[in-house]
């Protein structure tokens, strides 16, 4: 059995790589699909087979795809162009014959109120029509969501947000690529609906006793508008796109969108999911 996973080289597809390796899929049997094959160089001195192909070009993805058996098509970072680029990769496989899609959707997909989601939804109806076996692996928040400026947190002694007391039901990257590995290697989830997070369902309140905890600096939740919110973020730099998505999830965080008491992640990986305090000491 051949499994192919997309955007290898990205965080997500990295973790999973090694998830499936960790559980013992052959090297030779793991395809890793990637823009640049340089950066895939450890990946490819592991066993693993390397093969070229951007979501926009659907040549190389054809090429990429042939002979896999299973493909976790993990969405692509480019917010904005993801249909296209998704259908893409979804023509491929329907032209290679693969008999597996596993995708990486969000919460709730269907009928979440969150900017992100649209995109979502449109790839999960094409995947639904395309023929294919298939599974949707609804990712929550990545916990990591909030260490990219943890240190800047930790030094200002305040955690900003737009969230209220909606809670989050957070994981982290490597919790969802072994749920993304043990989908890939089990049978019986075609067709299933995964809504993955983890079993701490936090207030950005609590978030913030925790980076406390794991810092031993006092850090305190400033919960601001969405406006507000918007504007501190574009004051810092941040691209505009990436502005509206994250005053947005803010947002739907305030009315439950990221929040999740499914219990399938925990029952996927075989474990309760990883403590925020250990992702928040790793980042440290």
């Amino acid at each position: 059995m051949t499994i192919a996973v997309t955007g290898a080289t990205g965080q997500l597809g990295r973790l999973t790589v090694d998830a499936l390796l960790a559980r013992g899929a052959q090297p030779a049997e793991v395809v890793a699909i990637v823009r640049d094959a340089d950066k895939a160089a450890d990946i490819a001195a592991r066993g693993v087979q390397v093969r070229v192909a951007d979501y926009g070009d659907r040549a190389a993805l054809d090429a990429a795809l042939a002979g896999v058996d299973r493909l976790l098509l993990i969405s692509s970072s480019e917010v904005g162009q993801r249909l296209p680029q998704h259908t893409n990769v979804i023509a491929a496989a329907t032209t290679a014959g693969v008999g597996f899609v596993a995708y990486t959707s969000l919460l709730d997909a269907q009928s979440s109120p969150l900017s992100l989601a649209p995109e979502h939804r449109e790839t999960e109806n094409l995947l639904a029509g395309s023929g294919l076996a298939h599974a949707f692996l609804r990712n929550g928040w990545y916990w990591e969501n909030y260490t990219t400026d943890l240190a800047g947190t930790v030094q200002r002694g305040v955690l900003a947000g737009a969230a209220g007391d909606g809670r989050v039901a957070g994981a982290s990257r490597r919790d969802f690529a072994e749920a993304a590995a043990e989908v890939l290697l089990g049978d019986g989830h075609e067709g299933r609906v995964y809504e993955l997070g983890g079993d701490e369902r936090l207030t950005l309140t609590e978030l913030a006793a925790r980076i406390s905890d794991a810092s031993g600096k006092t850090v305190v939740y400033q919960n601001l508008s969405v406006e507000q919110y918007a504007a501190a973020l574009e004051s810092a730099g941040m691209p505009a796109v990436y502005v509206q998505m994250l005053a947005s999830s803010d947002a739907g965080i305030e009315i439950g969108a990221l929040d999740t008491d499914s219990g399938h992640l925990q029952k996927l990986i075989g474990r309760p999911s990883t403590p925020v305090v250990d992702v928040l000491r790793a980042a440290l």
